[in-house]
């Protein structure tokens, strides 16, 4: 049974002792995975929550460039908005496929067989994938599991996980995929970025704050409807994105009806579900109070 530990406080300090309870060591380089978020939006994690714990891992901040039309699905809009929402203040950045991306096989993938990543990943030892827990309008909710499959994937891998592998480019492609190949999708990309990086070597912290029921790269995303709930840590991707939900479901906050209507209609649990058959992990967890 995977251990994911939590505490209701949101702060930088409450972060770094999230992360500090996993008594892990990452190596090498560091590469920290966030959303810089949609330009318009104001959910994502902010810089001054995230900024003593990149700095004490050493950490670079690192993203991927989008498949749809926006101010990030260039790498000359996307670093405009790196420097925008502050990212560049407090750490180094890195757009990962700004020249190019790789592809990282999938074994034994039930809906694709690779999966497209930026060719700066190979620069990385180690990974914390810090990310903001929420609901999302395509996928239902985004967590742990979303921010490693699609945040890693480069442009082209955005759009290959969408439409399963279809090699359809077509923005039209990305609307109208079939929902649960895409969810599917999802948990083989996961699969190849952890077997690529060594599963050793990655952590994972969701904050679930702002709860909107849309995600980071939603440049008006719906206004929270509940309130905020805290911090979960773990070394297993499947278990802390799913004590997220439980967390939700819950929560005595009556708010939290939107935003688990966005979860059930969008099949948001399937991706737990398929990374876990996957191996990625185990649903079933013991949940550490930190407070």
């Amino acid at each position: 049974m995977s251990v994911v530990y939590f505490t209701k406080d949101i702060s930088p300090q409450g972060l770094v002792k999230a992360y500090e309870a996993l008594g892990a060591e990452l190596k090498g380089r560091v590469a920290v995975k966030i959303s810089t978020g949609e330009p318009g939006g104001h959910n994502f994690l902010q810089p001054a929550l995230i900024a003593p714990l990149v700095q004490k891992l050493e950490g670079v901040i690192v993203e991927c460039n989008t498949a749809y039309p926006g101010r990030r699905d260039t790498s000359e809009a996307h670093w405009q908005t790196f420097k925008d929402h502050g990212f560049l203040d407090i750490a180094p950045c890195d757009l990962m496929d700004e020249e190019g991306d790789m592809s990282l096989p999938v074994g034994g993938g039930t809906r694709i067989q690779e999966n497209f990543v930026g060719t700066h990943l190979k620069n990385y030892g180690s990974m914390l994938v810090l990310s903001h827990f929420k609901g999302h309008p395509m996928a239902g909710l985004g967590g742990a599991l979303k921010n490693m499959s699609i945040g890693v994937a480069s442009a082209r891998g955005k759009q290959w996980i969408h439409t399963a592998g279809s090699g359809d480019t077509s923005f039209e492609a990305l609307l109208n995929a079939d929902l649960d190949s895409f969810l599917d999708s999802m948990a083989d990309a996961d699969k190849s970025v952890m077997d690529f990086m060594g599963r050793e070597n990655i952590v994972y912290v969701n904050v679930a704050n702002r709860l909107s029921v849309d995600c980071d790269c939603c440049a008006a995303p719906a206004e929270p409807e509940m309130m905020d709930i805290g911090i979960f840590a773990s070394l297993d991707p499947v278990a802390v994105d799913q004590a997220c939900v439980d967390a939700v479901y819950a929560s005595p906050d009556p708010g939290k009806a939107a935003l688990i209507e966005r979860m059930e209609t969008r099949h948001g649990v399937r991706t737990i579900q398929a990374a876990e058959a996957l191996g990625l992990g185990s649903r079933s967890y013991e949940l550490k109070e930190l407070d």
